[in-house]
């Protein structure tokens, strides 16, 4: 996999962690791949909207990467609910269902953004890095394999 430049918090410089939200145990891995090879760390995991709660309470990841179809929870319902309790929380939202309304219902009920499945490394990590915004810094990757 293409190696990016690490993406660290600007605050203290610590890895960024993530809470990585999706049905499909595969699609979990592979998008814990994509974040490693961006310098982040996996916070926790999830299958469903609720259990995305629960461990978003539990770990207070820095960004989460978030399916919308989904049992017990869709997450588009799991984002406006930690949106509610966690108006800071940063929710990108990664589906294969890429139909204008979902986009729309989850930007209005709090994601930051949307990533088509899919997902493309460098797509990623470009979204990640405008949603982390001021609070992201791009670490030279100088004699990392240079």
């Amino acid at each position: 996999m293409e190696q990016f430049a690490p993406v660290r918090r600007s605050k203290d410089g610590q890895p960024v962690r993530y809470l990585i939200v999706d049905d499909s145990v595969f699609a979990r891995k592979n998008l814990a791949r994509m974040i490693e090879s961006f310098g982040g760390q996996v916070a926790s995991e999830a299958g469903d909207g609720l259990t995305a709660i629960t461990e978003y309470d539990r770990t207070s990841p820095d960004i989460v990467l978030m399916d919308i179809t989904m049992p017990q929870m869709e997450g588009i319902e799991a984002a406006e609910k930690i949106v509610q309790q966690h108006p800071e929380a940063r929710i990108v939202m990664v589906s294969s269902v890429g139909y204008q309304e979902n986009i729309v219902a989850a930007l209005q009920r709090g994601a930051r953004h949307f990533v088509q499945k899919p997902v493309k490394p460098d797509v990623l990590y470009e979204v990640i890095k405008y949603v982390l915004g001021d609070d992201a810094a791009v670490t030279n990757a100088a004699g990392a394999g240079a």
